[in-house]
């Protein structure tokens, strides 16, 4: 078994336990992936096209949190006690989860480490901090109800992934979508801006 199927196994074992389903035990369980399992597990909500009630904003502003632990070099998670108690909900627990890996099996079925490295040196890992960061932010300005936040969040988690797999070609497709989302974000804005306006 290679460690990418592993950590999908992984995952799904964990939300089958009777463990506390919270961000702080689920930075414990992944060890040196922590930043990367949490991201993905945040960012995952928000790519999906389903009513969240405003949840996905919270997920985005941790996900910016760690990021910035990211460029800062930290290795291991520090998120306020508040936010380590945070259950993840039924919703994220109950239907995301299960999709989520789902998806990491499909991925792993052609993924390969590829330029593996590069996933271990601290600068590059701060580097796709700064990406993370930027998708996250993208998602959380999009316009509300416009479904645009879905891109840049897929984006993320597709670079969360890429981590997690030390794959360089997930992470270009990441990037790809990521930053689609970003200018499609700021295409539509600037042209809601001019419909404005137009009206006033």
């Amino acid at each position: 078994m290679n460690a990418e199927t592993a950590f999908s196994d992984q995952l799904e074992s964990w939300l089958q336990s009777e463990e506390p389903k919270t961000l702080g035990a689920l930075g414990d369980v992944f060890g040196e992936k922590s930043f990367a399992v949490t991201i993905l597990f945040l960012m995952f909500v928000p790519a999906l096209p389903l009513p969240t009630g405003g949840i996905t904003h919270v997920f985005e502003a941790i996900t910016v949190l760690l990021a910035a632990q990211m460029v800062l070099g930290r290795r291991t998670i520090w998120l306020p006690k508040r936010w380590q108690r945070r259950e993840l909900g039924g919703m994220t627990t109950g239907k995301a989860v299960p999709f989520m890996i789902r998806r990491i099996r499909w991925f792993v079925r052609f993924s390969k480490p590829r330029w593996a490295r590069l996933f271990q040196q601290r600068w590059f890992l701060g580097l796709l901090g700064l990406v993370l960061m930027g998708f996250a932010i993208a998602a959380a300005f999009a316009p509300p109800f416009s479904g645009l936040d879905t891109l840049p969040s897929l984006g993320a988690v597709a670079v969360a992934l890429s981590i997690i797999l030390e794959d360089v070609v997930v992470l270009a497709i990441g990037i790809a979508i990521g930053s689609g989302g970003i200018v499609l974000i700021l295409t539509i804005g600037a042209a809601l801006v001019r419909v404005f306006r137009n009206l006033f």
